[in-house]
């Protein structure tokens, strides 16, 4: 299992109301997306996956600091 399926995985066990959007350019991720939708997880793997993503150690920006992204944009406000 690839790590995008088990992220696909995850968010398709947090219930009716949760649709991931996956995007890919090649049809091998594609089917990689797509077979994500066979991954079972048990309550206690979701709940262990959840410990983990909700650590402070997942935390945190998610660019590093050279790259240029919306925060430093000098965009006027809206009125």
């Amino acid at each position: 299992m690839h790590p995008a399926q088990l992220a696909l995985a995850r968010l398709h066990h947090q219930g009716d109301d949760v649709r991931p959007i996956p995007r890919t350019t090649k049809f091998e991720q594609l089917n990689e997306n797509i077979e994500a939708l066979t991954v079972k997880l048990a309550p206690e793997e979701m709940a262990e996956h959840d410990s983990i993503a909700l650590a402070d150690v997942v935390k945190g920006d998610r660019h590093p600091d050279t790259v240029t992204t919306y925060k430093d944009s000098d965009t006027p406000p809206l009125s």
